[in-house]
């Protein structure tokens, strides 16, 4: 395995911007380099270990998933687009197996949310109001129960530097206007059920997963960024799901109940991960695209 790359060091492109895990340049006008590096945030705070591996799995898993919906909607991907054309030798094997150019797409600023079982915030807003962001639901439910239906529940995507907000539909047209909601609504729930129904023969749950969305010039819809990964969904081995507990995932979960053990406020800098918990997490990663990519239904 090659080392893990926490920073990226591309010269021959300009910098556009910096996220949480992926570096992102300009190639021309109409395209940018995504290189998804192996860096991991907690509680929204940048650890200062990278996860061996963590880049090349998202890259990887992203690039399955938009290929098997490519007939459901447009997405992002530009395979006429060739890494060699435009990096040097040295920034090639920096970007191996962690890169890809996209088309360069209005970003929406509504983060598509799917949730198909009861966990997480959906799980503490159950408890405190009987729904989950306004959506009502049956009474008696157990954490981690699988929900009647699955449920659209979207957020604002905030400034950086911000928390992402929890939002109703009504929200979501003002934002982007009626038809472009019904669109993001019906897309992630498509995508979702899909997605859940051939993960759960491969052993996985897909307990919920986020989506995000852009437009081109024409205003036609297109899928993008990152799509059913471990760090966009809770991804549950489908064997030790049982309701009434916290199901075990194929994710950074591993991480945060480790951090919840530290005397750590949550806040930069991280604290630094040990050997263990990070060889665990990237073996938590590798195994969900293994089940993901690889095991026959």
């Amino acid at each position: 395995m090659t080392a893990p790359l926490h920073t990226s060091t591309i010269t021959s492109l300009p910098k556009i911007h910096a996220g949480k895990v992926r570096d992102i340049y300009a190639v021309g006008d109409q395209h940018m380099l995504l290189v998804t590096t192996d860096r991991l945030s907690a509680f929204d705070v940048i650890l200062p270990r990278p996860i061996p591996g963590k880049g090349a799995v998202l890259t990887a898993l992203t690039s399955f998933w938009m290929q098997r919906f490519a007939g459901l909607l447009p997405n992002q991907m530009a395979p006429e687009m060739r890494l060699e054309d435009w990096l040097t030798p040295r920034e090639l094997a920096e970007c191996e197996g962690r890169a890809v150019i996209v088309k360069k797409l209005k970003a929406l600023p509504v983060e598509c949310v799917a949730r198909g079982y009861l966990i997480g915030s959906g799980w503490k807003d159950y408890q405190a109001t009987g729904a989950v962001c306004g959506i009502a639901l049956p009474p008696g439910l157990r954490q981690a129960a699988q929900l009647p239906e699955p449920i659209f529940t979207p957020a604002w995507k905030a400034p950086a530097g911000q928390h992402d907000e929890n939002i109703d539909y009504a929200r979501v047209i003002e934002l982007v206007g009626a038809d472009l909601a019904a669109q993001l609504k019906h897309y992630t729930l498509t995508i979702y059920r899909q997605a859940a129904e051939y993960a759960a023969r491969r052993g996985i749950l897909i307990a919920d997963t986020k989506f995000e969305f852009g437009t081109d010039e024409n205003g036609r819809l297109h899928l993008i960024d990152e799509v059913l990964t471990p760090d966009s969904s809770r991804f549950w081995p489908a064997s030790t799901w049982q309701p009434g507990t916290s199901p075990p995932s194929f994710d950074k979960q591993f991480v945060r109940d480790y951090l919840e053990t530290l005397d750590w406020d949550k806040k930069a800098p991280g604290p630094d991960l040990p050997d263990e918990v990070v060889e665990k997490t990237a073996a938590k990663y590798r195994e969900a695209m293994r089940l993901l990519t690889t095991t026959s239904p």
